[in-house]
């Protein structure tokens, strides 16, 4: 193939490809909403463990529940985070303003910063269903001074669209009640 066939061939696919990296709109859930009460507790030391998630919130486009066993991925629609640990980022930060505290601190660390209280949550299926998010969970927090445990269950279903952004915003304020629920826990 000749110089300038190559470039005629290869001008179309380069613009193909940008095109696809550029129509995707771009999402984060790591934003910590604004507490509506605060808390103050001098000489707590709060450890969040890694948040954990389903295996279909580990890829990048948006997933959506079609049935209780199919789902889809949303085109143009791409997280721009690791949900896990910008969900986890987003509740250290909650806490911090919740308790207005800055020791709020991912566990495990070193020795030196011993947690009074570590909290650890568990999502078992966050997704868009229908015209509903759904959010269910479990969450604990465990008294590292007494080995005291306080575990509960959490849902909750938000209203939603079916376009990413209506998605998104339900997530957002779906997670907003769970990080509500886990500081009252903390209480």
């Amino acid at each position: 193939m000749t110089h300038n066939k190559m470039k005629i061939f290869l001008a179309p696919m380069v613009a193909l490809l940008l095109s696809g990296c550029l129509g995707s709109n771009y999402y984060v859930l790591s934003t910590a909403s604004q507490p509506k009460h605060t808390y103050v507790y001098s000489n707590m030391v709060i450890g969040v463990e890694k948040v954990t998630v389903p295996e279909y919130l580990f890829k990048r486009e948006i997933a959506v529940a079609e049935s209780s066993s199919k789902i889809r991925l949303l085109a143009n629609a791409t997280w721009a985070e690791d949900l896990d640990a910008g969900l986890t980022q987003r509740l250290i930060s909650f806490l911090q303003k919740k308790f207005n505290q800055p020791n709020v601190h991912h566990y495990p660390w070193g020795v030196d910063k011993q947690p009074t209280k570590k909290v650890k949550v568990q999502i078992s299926r966050f997704i868009a269903q229908g015209d509903k998010v759904y959010l269910d969970a479990n969450w604990e927090v465990k008294n590292m001074r007494t080995g005291r445990t306080k575990a509960r269950l959490f849902t909750t279903a938000v209203p939603t669209s079916s376009d990413a952004s209506s998605i998104v915003s339900a997530m957002d304020k779906a997670f907003g009640e769970l990080e509500e629920r886990v500081a009252s826990g903390i209480r």
